[in-house]
C-alpha cells in the first residue's frame, strides 16, 4: 500500500478543500498596486511617477501612460545598467540571476533579470500546479514516484557578480530541499552542460529510476526518450518507466508534437500544460476538463492585453505606440491578444512576444496561439501560428504522418513574385512534396479568408520541401544550443531563410 503517497495526496486534497475561488480581477488590482509600491523609489518608478499612478482614482488606467517595452527598448534604456552592478534601476536592489534567452530570434542571448522575488513567484507557481494535481484523479502511488525535469544545465555561469543560465536551469537550481529526493536526473547530471552527454548519461541511468512524471519542452523530451529507448533496446518508454503517468509540457504548445510524442509511449498518459517563460511563471493547467491554462494572477505578474490586429503589429513583431491595452476585466473569450506583463523582476509593460486567447475569462484560462514575430502578413496573408499549426495537424491526418517541426518564409523568387516557402520536418516521402503543397494551400484557403484573397492576388504560390525533423534540431544546435528553452522559429525573414536554405543544402 502506498502509505506515503496516500499521505501526500491527502495533504493536497486537504489544501484544495480549504482553497477558495480566486477573484482574478481583484487579485490583479492588488498585484499592480504591490508592484508600484515596491518600485516607486527606483529610477524607473521615479521617471514614470509611480507615486502619482498610485494616488490616481484608477491606477490601472493611469498605468497605461507608460510606453510599451520590448526587450531591446528596456535593455537599452534600463536593464543594461543592472549588468554593471547599478542598483534600484527597475526593481529594488540588483538581481542575483539573469535568464539567458535567445528565444526564437537568433544567436545573441537576451539577459533578463531574475530577482529573488521572481524565484519565489516561480516556486509558488510550481506549488500551485502540484496542488492542482488533485483534480486529475491520480492514484496515491503516483505521489511517490520520481519526476524527470529536462531543462537546461543547472551549472550556472558567473558573469561579473551575477549568475546566468536559462530559466529552467535557474529554477532547477533553486528547487526546495524537500523536492530533491523526487527530482531526476539529479543535481550531478543536471549540471552537465553538453546536451548530448547529459542525455546519454540519462539513458545509461534510466533503469535506476522509477519515473512517474516528465517535465520539459516537447521536442527535447522526445529526443531524450528516443535516446533512452534506443540505448536500452526498448519498444517504448513505458518498458523502462512503467509507472510514467504524467507529462508536464511547457515553453511551446504541445499539440504540434502530440502524434510524434505519443508514438514513444506504451500507454496513454495525462498531459498537463504549463507556461513558464524566461520572464516568469505565467500560467498552468489546473483541471482535466480543458487543455487551457489558468493565468497566475495573484503572484508577481500584472497582465495587460492588446487586441491582436494587423494595424497594431509592426513588421518586427513590436506594437505601434497607439495600440490599446485592456485589463483582465474587459477581455473577451475566443479573441486573440498580445500579452503584456509587468513583474517583480522589474519588467514594465513588457511585450513578451506571445499571443494568447481566452477560453474562459471568468476562470482566467487561456491558450497560447502564437508569437507576434511569427505573424506572417507579407502580401496580406495574415497567417498566425495557430492557423499554421492547424494546417500541420490537417496534413498529419491526410498523410498519416508526424510533422513536429516546420518553418516558413514569404519569399520573393526569381520571377519577382512572392511565394510561401515551407520546410516540413516529417516522415512523408519527399516525392509527395507537390501533393502536400496542394493540400496545405487548399486547407489555408478554407481556414483563412485573408490568405485566400492573397492567393488570388500578390501571393503567387506555395512551395513545400520535406526534410527530416533532425535537420531542425541540428539547426538549433548550430545557431543556439540543444535542449533547454530553445525553440524553432516558425517564421523567418528572407535573410534568415537564405542562411537556413544554405544550411539544409549542405546535407
Amino acid at each position: 500500500m502506498a502509505i506515503l503517497g496516500n499521505i501526500i495526496k491527502g495533504v493536497i486534497d486537504l489544501k484544495d478543500t480549504f482553497s477558495s475561488e480566486t477573484n482574478h480581477v481583484e487579485e490583479q488590482k492588488k498585484v499592480l498596486k504591490n508592484l508600484l509600491e515596491k518600485a516607486k523609489d527606483t529610477a524607473f518608478g521615479q521617471a514614470y511617477n509611480f507615486d502619482s499612478i498610485l494616488d490616481s482614482e484608477d491606477p490601472g488606467t493611469s498605468f497605461t501612460k507608460i510606453p510599451y517595452h520590448d526587450y531591446n527598448k528596456i535593455n537599452e534604456e534600463w536593464w543594461h545598467k543592472l549588468q554593471e552592478g547599478v542598483e534600484n534601476v527597475t526593481w529594488p536592489g540588483n538581481p542575483e540571476y539573469f535568464a539567458l534567452s535567445s528565444g526564437t530570434t537568433g544567436k545573441v542571448s537576451k539577459r533578463i533579470p531574475v530577482t529573488n522575488e521572481m524565484i519565489e513567484a516561480i516556486r509558488a507557481g510550481g506549488v500551485k500546479q502540484v496542488f492542482a494535481l488533485t483534480n486529475f484523479d491520480l492514484p496515491p502511488d503516483f505521489f511517490e514516484k520520481e519526476i524527470m525535469m529536462l531543462g537546461s544545465s543547472t551549472d550556472l555561469r558567473e558573469r561579473k557578480e551575477h549568475l546566468e543560465g536559462e530559466i529552467s536551469g535557474i529554477s532547477a537550481s533553486n528547487i526546495p530541499f524537500w523536492f530533491r529526493g523526487y527530482y531526476k536526473p539529479g543535481e550531478d547530471i543536471a549540471k552537465i552542460d553538453d546536451w548530448d552527454e547529459r542525455v546519454q548519461t540519462i539513458a545509461e541511468r534510466a533503469a535506476d529510476w522509477d519515473i512517474g512524471a516528465l517535465s520539459g519542452i516537447p521536442s527535447w523530451m522526445e529526443l531524450m526518450m528516443e535516446k533512452v529507448i534506443s540505448h536500452n533496446k526498448l519498444n517504448n518508454i513505458h518498458e523502462i518507466w512503467p509507472n510514467l503517468q504524467v507529462y508536464t509540457s511547457g515553453g511551446v504548445a504541445f499539440k504540434p508534437y502530440e502524434k510524434s510524442f505519443n508514438a514513444l509511449l506504451g500507454k496513454p498518459i495525462t498531459v498537463i500544460d504549463t507556461y513558464l517563460a524566461s520572464e516568469g511563471f505565467i500560467a498552468c493547467q489546473t483541471r482535466p476538463e480543458t487543455q487551457s491554462m489558468e493565468l497566475i494572477t495573484d503572484n508577481g505578474i500584472y497582465f495587460e492585453f492588446v487586441p491582436f490586429e494587423p494595424e497594431y503589429i509592426q513588421q518586427d513583431g513590436s506594437l505601434t505606440e497607439d495600440a490599446p491595452s485592456i485589463t483582465l476585466a474587459d477581455v473577451e473569450n475566443d479573441k486573440e491578444y498580445v500579452l503584456i506583463i509587468s513583474t517583480v523582476s522589474g519588467a514594465w509593460r513588457y511585450i513578451i512576444g506571445d499571443t494568447i486567447a481566452f477560453t474562459d475569462k471568468d476562470r482566467a484560462e487561456i491558450k497560447i496561439t502564437g508569437r507576434t514575430k511569427f505573424f506572417l502578413n507579407t502580401v496580406g496573408s495574415q497567417l498566425s501560428v495557430n492557423k499554421m499549426d492547424d494546417a500541420m495537424r490537417h496534413l498529419e491526418e491526410v498523410f498519416s504522418a508526424k510533422i513536429p517541426e516546420y518553418t516558413i518564409c514569404a519569399k520573393r523568387e526569381a520571377d519577382e513574385e512572392f511565394y510561401h516557402c515551407w520546410y516540413l520536418g516529417c516522415d512523408i516521402s519527399s516525392e509527395k512534396a507537390q501533393e502536400v503543397s496542394e493540400k496545405l494551400d487548399a486547407f489555408l484557403k478554407d481556414a483563412n479568408k485573408n490568405y485566400k484573397v492573397a492567393r488570388s492576388k500578390a501571393l503567387k504560390g506555395v512551395k513545400v520541401t520535406l526534410i527530416s525533423p533532425e535537420r531542425f534540431y541540428d539547426w538549433n544546435e548550430r545557431n543556439k544550443k540543444k535542449g533547454g528553452q530553445v525553440k524553432m522559429e516558425r517564421v523567418m525573414n528572407e535573410e534568415k531563410f537564405k542562411t537556413w536554405e544554405e544550411f539544409i543544402a549542405d546535407y
